[in-house]
């Protein structure tokens, strides 16, 4: 399926095929609640990096996340590159060389009308914030930190491949 998304200020806009375009991982870590804005939370969808085509790449800026170590307490850069535009702040997509095939663009981004999840991966809960009510659904599951199921597997599972 084709994405097409768009920063607010419409100085940046891209496309990109997904196989994953179910909305369906909720996380509540705090890069994402912080860079992504929204209910305190962020949702990314998986794309196929190569696919990517941009108008306004001239307006991305990119950050990369400080993360802490749990047990040394070192802070450490990511090697994950958030995309947002320098106009108007809009987050737009994630990608981190370690996995260089895959893009995540944030569903907030998105402007093609996406497939609603019959169910929702609710993520890294450990560091939800204390004011924000999670809204779990019959079936959904909630993880403290990363599940083991994958975009692409949690897709497969529930047959949404597109």
């Amino acid at each position: 399926m084709q994405l097409d998304g768009s920063c607010h200020c419409q100085a940046v806009k891209f496309t990109v095929e997904s196989a994953h375009p179910y909305p369906y991982n909720i996380c509540y870590c705090t890069i994402c609640r912080k860079t992504a804005g929204g209910g305190g939370y962020a949702i990314n969808l998986g794309g196929e990096a190569e696919s990517l085509q941009v108008e306004g790449r001239e307006h991305l800026k990119i950050y990369r996340a400080k993360i802490r170590d749990d047990e040394t307490g070192e802070v450490k850069e990511s090697s994950a590159e958030r995309n947002f535009c320098g106009e108007c702040g809009s987050a737009l997509w994630l990608w981190d060389p370690r996995w260089p095939h895959l893009l995540h663009p944030f569903a907030s981004a998105i402007d093609t009308e996406l497939p609603k999840p019959p169910e929702r991966t609710h993520l890294m809960e450990d560091f939800k914030a204390s004011w924000i009510d999670t809204p779990i659904g019959p079936n959904d599951q909630q993880f403290g930190r990363y599940p083991a199921e994958s975009i692409a597997s949690w897709h497969e599972r529930l047959g949404l491949t597109q």
